[in-house]
Formats: C-alpha cells, structure tokens, sequence
C-alpha cells in the first residue's frame, strides 16, 4: 500500500488547492516530511486521514459555512444589485455591503424592507459619482448586462465600452479603486462577438490596473442551489497587490428541486404558501398531459402541432416549452415569465407556474426575505442570482 502521497495528490484528496495545504502546512495543521528514498516534501496517509477524520467529519457544509477568520472587516460596493441574492451571500461570508445600486424601485424597496441599514442608491447608475468611496471599500460586484463594444483599435480602452453597462462598471471600479472587482454574466458573454466582447473587457480592466482571473463559468447546482444556472465570473485583482484567487470547489452533492421545496438538508419546514402566476385554461388543459420531467414532446402529435405553432417546424428541442419539473432534478434556469411558452416552469404534481416563495426557495433565499411589489414584479427578479 502507498504509504506518501504528493502535494498534488494530497491537494485532491482533502479537496483543497495545494497553496491551501502549504498553508496548512505553515500553520503545523497538517506538515508535510521528507519521503525516505526521494527526499521530496510528501504527506503520510495517515496524517491526511486523522487530518480528514477531525477537520470533516461533520456534514460536507462545513466548508461552505466556515470561514477562517480575517485579519479585518471586508467591505463591498454592489452594482444591479437585484433584489439581494448574490448580498445575502457576501453578507454570509462576512462582507459588509457599504452601498448597493438598483434602478428597479421594487428591487429597491425589497433591499430596504429586509436590511434597513444597507445603503441603498436607487436610480440609474449613470447619474451616480462613487468617488466617495474611493479606497474605502475592497470589493466592487456587478451583474452588468451584455452589451457590444465599438471596436475602433485593435486593443480596446474604457472609453470604446462608452454607451454600454459594462462601461458604468469599469468606471466604478476605476473611481472606487478596489482591491478585487468581480463581474457576473451569461454564459453566452463567452461567444458574444466571437469572444471579442469578453476580451474588450478583461482589456479595459487591464488598463484601469486590474489583472483578470482565468474566466470561469460556474454552475449554480453545483453550489447547494436546486437550479440549472450557469454564470460567467470575470474576477480582476488590483495589480499591485499579491493576491492569489482560487475558484470554490464544487461541492459534492447536487440538490433537486424536492430539496428546495420540501423540509429537509437545505431548509426546515416545507415551502411557505404564496401566491403565483396562473395558466389560462387553454394551457392548463395542454399540461395536465405532460408528466414531471417531461415537455411538448409527450404531448399527442396534434396537441404538440396545434401548441407549438410555428415553432413545431424549427430546429433545437426547445426544451422549455410545455416543461413539467420533476421532483428528482434540480429546476430549470427561473425566467422572468414563468407562464409564457417558451419558458414554462410547471409544477411538478399541480398544474400551475412555481409561487413567489418557490422561486425564492429554488434560488436559496431565507423564507424571511420578503418582496415588495405584485407577483410580476416579483418574479421579474428572478435574476435574483445564487448566493
């Protein structure tokens, strides 16, 4: 049996990143020695098993809800802050939100109506001047829209983003001078412009002095939300700091849309009751076809003809359409318009669209977060983003 194992090997097994476990090793938590034959720096297994049996033993969450203590208080500046999602998640982490910017009045009022003291800078981005907070906050976050540039040079600088909101984030960022700005986005940002848009802004991020982390797109299922969203991460370091930034690791199990909704690992108690969007009766009779985990395709081929309309004879599976969610899977993407055809997201036993607390428990937001506004105004935030 192999007695030592590698950095990179021992890194794998604990599920850490090998500058984790040099720390680690720094630390005297789990010190590496010198193999007998190659004199290389190895781990014994042993140490990394009594190393796992005292640090992970308890549920896999642990790593998701520790956080080693900072030496300070961490601040962040959010930009098209929603209605809160991805700020209960930095608030978790122990980020102080110094100010949140929202044009929407409701996502506003929704920010204001759970966390009283946050800041809250309502209006359109373009009329507001951050310079106040210029080296006073160490983390600048947006979900700016994707927007094409005016490509007028072969490199591209702030002022070609001029129009787009792209632009307004790279000028807060610029005025604010952050430590780490970090930008949220579709997954099509990747091939936007055969890739030229995402390049122009690692470019203009470059000149303003920020460094871009290989870009990754993570998956929200993937972190302890029930939910089928994909989101590209453009995470820039101010270039005058040595800081390195590692990506979190997956965590090990994926949670179905039964664990959002019903009393379990994830939450307490079953879903809150609420209100929702209705189906007309014409769609209602169409669904009530369909089984969970199914879509047009199992309807009757007339019924499929006469529901899909022009789009029966276009290509792709067009897979939203007439879409029951199973309990057994994770949901699809939420959208804005839970009842239209092209993004249905019927319930799995009723017929009928997810209410406003399902689209909150399917997203991870605490049953306590409460929404401002009508039913289409909240599930209009359905970009409420993981956390």
């Amino acid at each position: 049996m192999k007695e030592y194992v590698s950095l990179a090997e021992a890194a794998e097994i604990i599920g850490k990143s090998k500058e984790t476990l040099r720390r680690y090793d720094r630390d005297g938590q789990l010190c590496a020695v010198r193999e007998p034959v190659s004199n290389y720096r190895v781990y014994r297994k042993k140490d990394i098993q009594s190393f796992m049996g005292e640090r992970f033993n308890d549920k896999e969450e642990q790593e998701f809800t520790n956080y080693e203590k900072a030496e300070r208080e961490y601040t962040v500046l959010e930009l098209f802050a929603g209605a809160g999602g991805l700020a209960i998640g930095l608030e978790k982490a122990g980020i102080k939100c110094v100010a949140l910017n929202e044009i929407d009045k409701w996502a506003c009022q929704t920010l204001r109506k759970n966390r009283p003291h946050w800041n809250v800078l309502e209006g359109d981005i373009k009329k507001f001047d951050f310079t106040e907070y210029k080296d006073k906050v160490d983390i600048v976050t947006g979900g700016f829209p994707c927007q094409a540039f005016s490509y007028t040079g072969k490199k591209l600088g702030l002022a070609d983003a001029r129009g787009t909101l792209f632009y307004e984030f790279a000028r807060v960022v610029n005025e604010v001078n952050p430590l780490v700005c970090i930008g949220e986005n579709v997954r099509g940002l990747l091939s936007h412009e055969n890739g030229k848009t995402l390049q122009g802004m690692i470019s203009i991020l470059d000149e303003i002095g920020y460094n871009v982390v290989p870009v990754e797109v993570l998956k929200a299922i993937n972190f302890k939300v029930p939910q089928k969203r994909e989101r590209l991460i453009l995470v820039g370091i101010r270039k005058d700091i040595d800081l390195k930034y590692f990506y979190p690791k997956p965590y090990k199990k994926i949670y179905n849309l039964k664990d959002a909704l019903k009393k379990g690992e994830l939450f307490e108690t079953d879903v809150p009751k609420s209100n929702g969007a209705k189906y007309p009766k014409s769609k209602i009779e169409v669904l009530d076809l369909v089984p969970p985990k199914g879509y047009w395709r199992d309807l009757p081929l007339e019924i499929q003809k006469e529901f899909m309309g022009g789009s029966f004879h276009l290509g792709g599976g067009k897979t939203g359409m007439a879409r029951r969610i199973g309990w057994d899977e994770p949901c699809l993407t939420l959208t804005c318009s839970p009842a239209q055809k092209q993004t249905e997201r019927c319930h799995p036993d009723e017929t009928r669209p997810f209410t406003v607390r399902e689209y909150a428990r399917i997203q991870t937001f605490p049953d306590d977060w409460y929404f401002e506004g009508s039913i289409a105004n909240n599930t209009n935030k359905s970009e409420m983003r993981f956390q």
